[in-house]
């Protein structure tokens, strides 16, 4: 399998989108030897191919805070006990972003972005959800994106990965091909308003009777303007969002998609045929903007495994994971908030 030059540095960032989310399946399983493979470790390759920001997130590190609720409609209820999916109103702490450890990158340098939402429920529970605009994720194992994080790892000669190291990864994992052929046609979307974006990962809805059933969500878009980012401009997301909320909130759907026997619930590597019993839950409405330094947004880790009393994480070995190497990284970038000069946490950490 041959791979174009130009399209390495592309495969490698849109790796790191993953790589992250595998930095603690070694620690959490208990099964990998601490020198192979641990959340340290790999969140330390993801930090060495993009380089030390600190104070950011090792991967989305580029993004902006958002606020505002959830309106659930009861047509979930039947199936999830979770107070999110009655007939109320759920405040809601989001980020959007762009994959990768780069806080200065161009929105434009990879097709995909992201939505991290914390819902705060009204018994104290909360629920979070990271969520990406992409069908599907390359591989379904921590050694395999370690693998992909090592063959994307950019040559210090070049500053760009070796193609070669890349072909080879992806002849090894024939897995990547449903995420290879979505990349292949992807383009860079000029706003985060227009995306969908989709859990992956899958989860359990449990009802009253404590039935479960394996379920994916996505987020949809109500706004259907959509198209490919502007040329030439760096910073276009921020701004398209500033643009759009100034005129009115915006607002998504909450689709959750109902697995059939036989669908593979464990792995996000493999899309769900198309077809499969769809509920609408609600509606996100999103009406204000913050800066990710100052913004609700900064304190909040969005482990995907929070999760209230009516929805179960699947055994997908990505989602512990996630919520280990989140961990790491989230202590990472507040110890080094604390000492940096001219910030909020530094003010508060000398009081």
């Amino acid at each position: 399998m041959k791979i174009r030059f130009r399209h390495a540095a592309r495969w490698a960032l849109i790796g790191g989108l993953a790589s992250v989310t595998v930095a603690a399946f070694g620690y959490v399983g208990g099964w990998l030897a601490p020198r192979r493979l641990t959340p340290q470790r790999l969140v330390d390759t993801l930090q060495d191919n993009a380089g030390l920001h600190p104070g950011y997130r090792r991967n989305h590190a580029k993004g902006v805070c958002v606020a505002g609720w959830f309106e659930g409609n009861g047509e979930a209820s039947a199936y999830s006990t979770a107070a999110v999916f009655g007939r109320s109103r759920t405040p809601v702490v989001g980020r959007f972003a762009i994959p990768g450890g780069n806080p200065y990158a161009p929105d434009g340098s990879v097709p995909i972005r992201s939505m991290a939402l914390r819902f705060n429920l009204p018994d104290g529970e909360q629920w979070r959800t990271g969520m990406n605009a992409m069908p599907v994720f390359p591989v379904s194992t921590p050694q395999a994106f370690y693998e992909q994080m090592m063959a994307g790892r950019p040559d210090p000669a070049t500053g760009k990965p070796d193609p070669a190291k890349l072909a080879a990864f992806f002849a090894a994992h024939p897995e990547t091909a449903a995420f290879r052929a979505w990349a292949r046609q992807a383009k860079p979307s000029a706003s985060y308003v227009t995306e969908r974006y989709d859990s992956i990962n899958a989860f359990y809805l449990v009802d009253a009777q404590e039935q479960r059933r394996a379920v994916r969500w996505a987020m949809v878009p109500q706004a259907t303007d959509g198209g490919p980012g502007p040329a030439g401009d760096a910073d276009y997301l921020a701004r398209d969002l500033e643009q759009r909320l100034g005129r009115a909130p915006q607002r998504w759907t909450l689709r959750i998609t109902f697995a059939v026997p036989g669908d593979p619930v464990d792995d996000a590597a493999r899309i769900w045929p198309a077809g499969r019993r769809t509920v609408d839950a609600g509606t996100l409405v999103i009406d204000r903007m913050q800066p990710q330094d100052s913004g609700s947004c900064r304190d909040v880790n969005y482990d995907p495994t929070v999760l209230p009393t009516g929805i179960a994480p699947s055994a997908d070995p990505l989602l512990a994971a996630r919520s280990a190497a989140y961990a790491d990284s989230y202590l990472r970038r507040t110890a080094e908030e604390a000492h940096l000069p001219g910030t909020a946490r530094a003010t508060e950490a000398t009081r």
